[in-house]
């Protein structure tokens, strides 16, 4: 089982007993990845529905945890669980439940005062959200959508995640690099990526 699970590059590698919550019965990476899209996919769906979308808080920790659930309750048995270990990413397990209820009363706030221009203000929710990293797996994928439903509710449409370019390795390289930059506070490479402007978007 521990050579089933192989963490993609920029990705937090899952503990012995976290992979034992594995639900489906795999035997390769590719499995692995498949159950997970369909799985994601079926989360997305739920989200965006329109009926769901009417009434989503996303700036609620509840909400948070169930749209994780819904991505991923097919794969972990842990989803929508917030974790309990060290990662060389994320804030320590104790910090995770006060720093979330940090962000989304900063996020309220900017909301409620027009702090920032809505996909900014997205996406530095998103940027938050994800150096958070409440869970075990699956953090870029929750906080991305996450940020899609609060642009949404913001009146803006969901983000592109940097355009159409086919080249998965550098689209994930400038991703990771516009957090990078986040970190600094600055914010354009973030929207410029998140909205298809970025340098890895592919030509017409």
């Amino acid at each position: 089982m521990s050579e089933l699970y192989r963490a993609d590059f920029g990705d937090t590698p899952l503990t012995a007993d976290e992979i034992q919550g594995l639900i489906p019965s795999l035997a390769t990476q590719r499995e692995l990845n498949e159950v997970e899209f369909a799985n994601v996919m079926s989360g997305r769906r739920w989200a965006l529905s329109p009926r769901r979308l009417a009434t989503a808080d996303v700036l609620n920790v509840s909400y948070l945890l169930e749209l994780h659930r819904h991505m991923f309750d097919a794969t972990w048995r842990w989803a929508g669980k917030v974790r309990t270990t060290e990662r060389t990413l994320g804030v320590p397990p104790h910090r995770i439940l006060p720093d979330l209820g940090a962000l989304l009363g900063d996020a309220d706030y900017w909301v409620k005062n027009s702090s920032h221009p809505p996909d900014e203000l997205a996406l530095r929710f998103h940027h938050r959200l994800v150096s958070i990293h409440p869970f075990s797996n699956g953090n870029g994928r929750h906080s991305r959508l996450a940020a899609d439903i609060l642009a949404l509710r913001l009146g803006r449409p969901i983000f592109p995640w940097g355009g159409t370019s086919s080249n998965d390795e550098a689209r994930r390289r400038e991703y990771l690099a516009a957090l990078r930059s986040a970190d600094g506070q600055d914010y354009s490479p973030l929207v410029a990526f998140a909205r298809g402007t970025g340098k890895n978007v592919a030509a017409p």
